[in-house]
């Protein structure tokens, strides 16, 4: 592995490479969020149809990233990483000269796509540039401090943008970024060794396969489309997923090892983290909608809106590794759920008469305390004694469980929403959370405060990419 022993220009250039990498993803989830509302008067997507430029981007994301973590292994991490990025950087070009959904929907899965290729990659490059110590802690820090403030600069960016010049820079401004790091990488970025072996493409299309039918199906339920069809979507689905389960059982190299699902431990605790993210994505979907279809916000007011929630997030995550070791995961995850469901429930009654102080401001703190409080606890519990050889997958599958959960949640509540309301939506978004909270409690036992180092380390690592979302 190729390693400095003390930081120069070279590392210092590749960690600002790596880095802005990071941020350009950061910026890609937030900046389009706040601009939802005028893709839509623009393109004239449905309301249900809307949710699909959140989904098709988590659902490419989530669903190759586990191929993308192996194509790195096989065919080099920096080679990984520039091939994501300009697969990533021109389709966030075309997606701002789209000129209908259809061709938005497409780019924003192009971007998917290169994102799964490139995400991977920056965590391994951090460790063969900078020495296990002091230095590399350092660059861990810095990766941890641009991910969390990044979600904020994505949401204020993206408001001004949208407000000063078109919803369209919210995808351009990832040209320049993608150009930059592309034509420093290969001058500044160490390649680390290749580890070999098979790329599972089977495996890779049936899972995208099933859970992208099942995301339509939901869709179509909610614009009431014929019943037949969205049976046969739902069919569909549970066949390429259960075709998905066999080909990872008999494959040598799976994309999933089934071990690490059906462990008593671990199984419950995937689980519960698709379920949180399925709320919050929702929420933050129907969010950014109310603040400026109801309470008539403009795109940047609406970005510093969320700057409660992205604040008490990163402040809370620098806490929580300290409360682990000193009480243990279990309390903390629990106390995070339950913060989240509340919060959840609570925004559910919000009404544009109420304003934001009254309706929004106490819900986003809450749900900052509980993502703060919960995501690295679940980190710890599924991460805890995970074999060496399995450790790849099972820190790639909690971003896959994240992504899918959000694409699944948003594609769920807003099927409720256009039927029911959107706040019959925000409820059920709210018992989402309740499910995870009863899972965790019954399920879900955490090591206590003596959690092994070497777990604790890696969750830990594993906050820059929780935070991004």
């Amino acid at each position: 592995m190729f390693q400095t022993a003390r930081p120069s220009r070279a590392t210092t250039v590749a960690l600002a490479v790596i880095v802005t990498c990071q941020l350009m993803f950061v910026l890609d989830a937030t900046v389009v969020n706040i601009a939802l509302v005028p893709i839509q008067r623009s393109l004239h997507f449905s309301p249900a149809g809307l949710s699909w430029v959140i989904d098709a981007y988590s659902l490419a994301f989530g669903g190759l990233l586990l191929l993308g973590g192996r194509a790195g292994d096989v065919f080099g991490r920096r080679r990984m990483l520039m091939i994501g990025l300009a697969i990533f950087t021109l389709a966030s070009l075309l997606g701002g000269f789209a000129t209908s959904a259809t061709e938005l929907l497409l780019t924003r899965a192009i971007q998917g796509v290169g994102a799964a290729m490139a995400a991977p990659s920056t965590l391994s490059l951090i460790s063969a540039t900078f020495e296990e110590g002091p230095e590399r802690n350092k660059a861990l820090g810095i990766f941890t401090a641009v991910s969390a403030g990044g979600g904020s600069l994505g949401l204020i960016l993206g408001g001004a943008l949208t407000s000063w010049v078109s919803w369209r820079w919210v995808l351009f401004i990832n040209v320049p970024i993608g150009i930059a790091i592309i034509a420093l990488a290969p001058r500044f970025v160490p390649e680390p060794p290749r580890n070999g072996g098979r790329l599972d493409v089977v495996g890779a299309a049936l899972v995208t396969g099933g859970l992208a039918s099942l995301i339509y199906a939901f869709i179509r339920l909610g614009e009431h489309g014929r019943i037949d069809v969205t049976s046969g979507l739902f069919a569909l689905s549970v066949a390429l997923l259960a075709a998905f389960v066999r080909v990872e059982r008999r494959h040598p190299q799976p994309l999933l090892p089934m071990r690490l699902l059906t462990d008593r431990l671990r199984g419950p605790a995937y689980l519960t983290m698709m379920f949180v993210p399925a709320a919050m994505y929702g929420l933050f979907f129907f969010l950014s909608q109310y603040l400026e279809g109801d309470l008539h916000y403009s795109a940047i007011q609406s970005g510093l809106a969320f700057l409660p929630l992205t604040g008490v997030i990163f402040a809370s995550s620098r806490i929580t590794p300290k409360l682990v070791s000193r009480i243990g995961a279990r309390p903390l995850l629990l106390f995070g759920l339950s913060a989240i469901t509340v919060a959840c429930a609570w925004i559910s009654q919000a009404t544009p008469s109420q304003g934001y102080v009254v309706s929004l401001f106490g819900p986003l703190l809450l749900i900052g305390i509980g993502a703060g409080t919960c995501f690295l606890p679940l980190s710890v519990t599924i991460l805890a004694g995970v074999p060496r050889d399995d450790a790849g997958a099972a820190s790639g599958m909690l971003q896959t469980m994240q992504q899918i959960g959000g694409a699944l949640g948003v594609a769920a509540l807003t099927s409720v929403a256009t039927s029911f309301g959107r706040s019959d939506a925000l409820l059920v978004g709210a018992s989402f959370t309740l499910v995870a909270l009863c899972i965790a409690y019954v399920a879900v036992r955490p090591t206590g405060p003596g959690v092994h180092s070497s777990a604790e380390e890696t969750a830990e690592e594993m906050v820059p990419h929780l935070l991004s979302e």
